[in-house]
C-alpha cells in the first residue's frame, strides 16, 4: 500500500465558465429580482424593529 492511496482524493477541477451574453429579457429579469430583494430586506429591517406579532398565546392567570 503506497502512501498516495490513503486519505481524501482531490476533486477534479471544473472547467472555467465563460461570461455568456445576456439578452434584454435576462437583463430586465435580473434587475427585477434585485429590486424585489432590496424591497424584501427593507421590509425585514422594518419588521425586526417591532416586538412579536400577535403575542396572545396561552396566558397563565397566576391563580392556583
Amino acid at each position: 500500500m503506497s502512501g498516495r492511496e490513503g486519505g481524501k482524493k482531490k476533486p477534479l477541477k471544473a472547467p472555467k465558465k465563460h461570461a455568456k451574453e445576456m439578452d434584454e429579457d435576462e437583463v430586465a429579469f435580473k434587475q427585477k429580482q434585485k429590486e424585489e430583494q432590496k424591497a424584501m430586506e427593507a421590509l425585514k429591517a422594518k419588521a425586526s424593529g417591532k416586538g412579536p406579532l400577535g403575542g396572545s398565546g396561552i396566558k397563565k392567570s397566576g391563580k392556583k
